[in-house]
């Protein structure tokens, strides 16, 4: 079962927009979805910035809820369900995939992660019975809240009976996502999976809680979108944001017997476990190390193969260190010129979401042989001065292989390697 499994649908929700399209043109023109938060009121509060999905109202390629569900059915499910959602549609529309045969819906894998799920509707519960009662709470909060629920509604939505799972390992879980469909896919037990994750936290409860363990930015508030600077010695702190990401993969002979358009080889994946420490993975980043050595390993390449690296880099100065020493030992002194940038930069730190944008934007750098710029990076930290950093705008290039990092609060690492489909 060691066929190659490609990538062949793809869709996002993200702080630059709604759509793969605009996202992409967005990045590559150094466009960031960094701006004050408008989600409530955050006079006198530490971090008042946050990494919002536009409104349709706003931005022509905002996020039309209506779109996606009937008034009545957006009540009923948290906004990352919504997100997921719409970014699943995308996905399978250009992977051509909408199966009516039972035998095919069988073998659908649906799994969509995330790192904290309907936060705000349960702040919201909360609220309500504080002021009204608990019978005055309605019979769908649990289900609007739910981790597992986006990837519920979606297998509900295109009848898909595969397995249905919903990883919910932090800022490492879409990459997870994406590495177990892999699994499942060169298992045999399923023959197709939609993948990714979904986020919509930028309520009190997840802002407040960051901000008092100090790991989001605030010297920035004045200048949103200067406030995610993965790599610069000014780096403060991550910037929370949402959105949902999600890809279609399949084995090579499946696409091909169905006409579908391979877009990228997912050609490795690597997951490790710090057992160290909560928040904070080693310094010197051994685990993180070991996941990308498997991801390159599954791959059948080397690191010097890489044409570039998506690296997890949220921002805080304790894990951009700890990144920076794991990618220095993997390549050693001679080999660290290979491209490294943070897609973060521009769309802040979309947590269970993450790995899976940053999956697509690793793709569409194979696609259209384009590497995106990291914005903000002024003036490089020590441990990342030697490395080619992707600080002054997009850039040409030969592009092969790519790396896309992802680690997770509770130690947890996961390593995607992408291959240009040929």
């Amino acid at each position: 079962m060691n066929e190659p499994i490609v990538v062949t649908g793809m869709g996002a929700v993200s702080p630059l927009g709604v759509g793969v399209t605009v996202n992409w043109e967005r990045l590559l023109a150094g466009q960031s979805g960094i701006r004050a938060n408008t989600r409530f009121e955050t006079s006198g509060w530490k971090c008042a910035i946050a990494g919002l999905v536009p409104s349709i109202d706003e931005d022509g390629a905002g996020f039309d809820p209506e779109a996606v569900l009937a008034p009545r059915d957006l009540r009923r499910n948290d906004l990352f369900i919504q997100y997921a959602l719409a970014a699943a549609h995308e996905a399978l529309l250009q992977a051509n995939w909408m199966p009516e045969r039972p035998e095919e819906k069988r073998r659908t894998a649906t799994l969509i992660a995330t790192g904290v799920g309907g936060v705000p509707a349960i702040t919201a519960a909360v609220e309500t019975i504080r002021l009204e009662g608990a019978r005055r709470l309605s019979p769908f909060v649990v289900p609007s809240f739910l981790p597992n629920l986006a990837a519920g509604q979606v297998s509900i939505r295109y009848g898909f009976n595969g397995p249905s799972s919903a990883p919910t390992t932090a800022c490492a879980a879409s990459a997870q996502a994406i590495g177990d469909a892999m699994r499942m896919i060169r298992l045999g037990e399923v023959d197709i999976a939609l993948c990714g994750g979904a986020e919509a936290c930028v309520d009190p409860v997840s802002i407040g809680g960051f901000t008092a363990a100090k790991a989001l930015s605030f010297n920035f508030n004045d200048q949103p979108q200067q406030a995610s600077r993965p790599f610069d010695r000014d780096h403060d702190g991550f910037v929370l944001a949402e959105g949902a990401a999600m890809l279609v993969i399949e084995r090579l002979s499946h696409a091909e017997r169905r006409g579908a358009r391979p877009l990228a080889v997912l050609s490795g994946y690597g997951t490790t476990t710090d057992a160290h420490h909560v928040t904070a993975g080693w310094p010197d980043g051994r685990e993180a190390r070991r996941a990308m050595e498997m991801a390159l390993s599954m791959a059948d390449i080397e690191a010097d193969a890489l044409g570039y690296i998506n690296a997890h880099a949220t921002s805080t100065p304790v894990g951009d260190a700890a990144e920076l020493a794991a990618l220095t030992h993997l390549f050693g002194s001679a080999s660290r010129s290979v491209p490294l940038g943070s897609t973060k930069s521009a769309t802040g730190h979309m947590l269970g979401a993450a790995g899976a944008i940053e999956a697509i934007y690793s793709v569409l750098a194979l696609q259209n042989q384009m590497l995106p710029p990291s914005l903000n990076i002024e003036n490089p930290v020590t441990e990342a001065e030697d490395f080619d950093l992707l600080a002054n705008g997009a850039r040409e290039a030969q592009v092969e292989h790519v790396l896309s990092n992802a680690f997770g609060f509770g130690g947890v690492n996961a390593a995607l390697v992408f291959s240009r489909f040929h």
